[in-house]
């Protein structure tokens, strides 16, 4: 059953990273509040670092690598959107 599990996989695992600057910087309780479910999704699975090194990006909006992909949204909410496209 396992090796039918691993063939037939459904979907496969997105990594997320995030920068702790940047949820500071952009993120309201709310927010936190609507990525929770997403995030404990079993295809999810995420990481956040002190720091990225992508400061000129992190101080103009919110953002999140994916998969090794950098992706940039105007609202955190655009960014769970863009986030769920791409489980």
């Amino acid at each position: 059953m396992g090796l039918f599990n691993k063939i037939f996989s459904k979907k496969e695992q997105v990594t997320i990273e995030f920068c702790e600057k940047n949820l500071d910087r952009f993120y309201t309780d709310e927010d936190f509040a609507l990525f929770g479910p997403f995030l404990s999704s079993k295809e999810v699975s995420y990481k956040q670092y002190e720091c990225q090194s992508h400061c000129k990006q992190c101080k103009k909006s919110p953002y999140a690598i994916v998969n090794g992909e950098f992706i940039q949204c105007e609202t955190p909410s655009e960014l769970l959107s863009q986030l769920k496209e791409q489980k």
